[in-house]
């Protein structure tokens, strides 16, 4: 039987095991438009905009342990998707995107819409694939999601010219639906270095665990929970490990770093020991790294080596999965009460905790309001900006994969898309995207897209008319020299998700604001929710580039 070239780039993907696909068509990858007209088992969501397209799939992969998929066309399409893709690198989420290029002739000719993707995506990918022969995609598009999943997960560009796209061959029998592969169970990790670790961990006196993205896409927050448990350790997270450990427990002192609460910040200060667990040190967690836990000795454990002393230098270390790690280490860690530093946690939450505000719509009022009224299950998605860092303060986060963000990146125009993807794998839950009035801007066309599917999708807009966060810094570190910051004007938010056919609301002109809230959010179905908030407020504490975490800015003075 005749199959053309993006026939089989579809029926492999069926293979895998793909039930959606986001993007756009265009003149180089109409062949696997027309191949995917054909196709009972995928479905495809079209997008408004291509970068939407790669974080729709991103919500996909980012809220379930699958693969997103992403098409788009050659040239500018592929150029759109390229934030997206670096998005996805830094913060290590398997993707897959596909896209369309000229024909394998007309490569360096400077034709119509021809972009080299190939060179454009070799620093933003894991991997990357120009196919140059049909028989090729047999063997790539299955090696694609296998290196977007191993290891360290990231995204894989396949890029395909249309001529192979287009080019014909015969097969007796075209391949089956890839079989679960029976893997090997592993070897427990019994290296001299683990003992030394556990002893490390179990004769500390103020040991901290500091978890990141690496104990999410690990699926070891139950692990997590055991150990920190069973030795009374507490336990900090970075944006990425956010719902990896259940807010509401006595041991969790939530994020550090940059907009961490002050207690977090000051208990790190003292501890003597950091279990690091999938982080990578980041400059935004950790401030001042000369400065970054300086009484502590560091235990760093991540899969991916290059990671290693790369930041900041560990005492003990091991590349290793996380999950396998807190298996293998579990029983070698003793079971410990450690009061005296339990009560030193508990007295440092009182007496350094976040701030307070009266005002109602305060969005560290909002947040949380809204937290206690949706399910616990409930996805949260952000876009970037001083609404992001509220959200990672003060929303009560208990599960894993419950907050969808860009950390690395740290993309604007994020959370519309990422919601839409995130409800599309997860039809039973609530989706929450809190965004600013900027980021919202960025890919707003997604609203139409929204309203296709008719999603539960609930975005809250916190509305200050300014890009906040860049405000904030010019108002604390540049003078307030304020400059582009402030919207000359600002559409009317209720009127455009309208025009979308999204129902909306704007909480300035409810009588009862938190009822009307409440009532949208427990009503199914998408809504736009704008919420003015005051333009000048900023988010804090705040760690100034450069220093130290416990020199806040909004925190407490611990020498007080």
């Amino acid at each position: 039987m005749k199959y053309n070239g993006a026939e089989i780039v579809i029926k492999l993907l069926e293979n895998e095991g793909v039930e959606y696909i986001s993007g756009i068509p265009g003149g180089f990858n109409l062949p696997l438009y027309d191949a995917l007209y054909k196709s009972k088992k995928i479905k495809h969501i079209l997008a408004r905009h291509e970068q939407g397209a790669g974080f729709i799939a991103q919500g996909i992969s980012r809220s379930t342990n699958k693969v997103g998929v992403c098409f788009a066309t050659s040239g500018p399409g592929v150029t759109n998707l390229l934030t997206a893709i670096a998005d996805a690198k830094l913060d290590s989420i398997p993707l897959v995107a596909i896209t369309g290029q000229v024909p394998l002739s007309a490569i360096g000719t400077d034709a119509f819409q021809e972009v080299d993707a190939y060179g454009l995506t070799i620093p933003i990918t894991k991997h990357n694939f120009l196919i140059r022969n049909i028989h090729e995609l047999f063997t790539v598009i299955k090696e694609a999601f296998k290196i977007a999943l191993e290891g360290r997960p990231g995204p894989v560009l396949v890029d395909i010219p249309k001529n192979i796209q287009n080019e014909f061959i015969d097969l007796e029998d075209f391949p089956s639906e890839i079989a679960s592969e029976n893997l090997p169970k592993r070897d427990s990790i019994k290296s001299s270095t683990l003992y030394c670790i556990a002893e490390l961990i179990n004769d500390s006196k103020k040991p901290i665990i500091y978890a990141g993205g690496g104990v999410v896409n690990s699926n070891a927050s139950s692990n997590l929970y055991k150990i920190a448990k069973k030795n009374n350790i507490p336990v900090s997270l970075s944006l990425m490990g956010l719902g990896a450990f259940p807010c509401d427990d006595e041991l969790s002192i939530g994020m550090l770093g940059m907009h961490g609460a002050p207690y977090t910040n000051y208990l790190l200060n003292e501890a003597d020991l950091i279990l690091a667990l999938g982080v990578r040190f980041d400059d935004r967690a950790t401030g001042n790294i000369e400065k970054f836990c300086p009484n502590a000795s560091i235990i760093h454990i991540d899969i991916d080596p290059s990671e290693i002393n790369k930041v900041k230098t560990s005492s003990l270390s091991m590349i290793a999965n996380v999950d396998d790690f807190l298996e293998d280490i579990l029983p070698h860690i003793e079971s410990k009460s450690r009061n005296t530093w339990r009560e030193r946690v508990k007295c440092f939450k009182s007496k350094y905790p976040l701030p307070s505000y009266k005002n109602i719509l305060h969005p560290a009022n909002i947040i949380p309001f809204v937290g206690n009224i949706v399910p616990s299950d409930a996805v949260i998605t952000t876009d970037v900006g001083q609404h992001q860092m509220w959200v990672a303060q003060r929303y009560p986060f208990k599960l894993p994969k419950a907050l969808l963000t860009s950390s690395g990146l740290g993309t604007m125009g994020f959370g519309l898309p990422v919601a839409i993807g995130a409800a599309l794998a997860n039809k039973d839950k609530t989706i929450i995207s809190f965004c600013g009035d900027g980021s919202i801007l960025m890919n707003i066309q997604e609203l139409a897209t929204l309203a296709d599917f008719n999603l539960n999708i609930k975005v809250i807009i916190l509305n200050n008319h300014h890009l906040g966060l860049v405000r904030q810094q010019q108002q604390l570190f540049y003078n307030e020299h304020y400059i582009a910051s402030k919207f000359i004007s600002n559409p009317n938010f209720k009127m455009i998700a309208e025009g979308f056919g999204i129902q909306s609301c704007d909480l300035c002109n409810e009588e009862k604001p938190l009822e009307k809230l409440k009532e949208l959010l427990t009503t199914d179905g998408p809504c736009v929710i704008n919420i003015p908030i005051e333009e000048t407020e900023n988010v804090l504490p705040m760690v100034p580039p450069g220093k130290s975490n416990i020199d806040m800015i909004g925190g407490e003075n611990l020498n007080d």
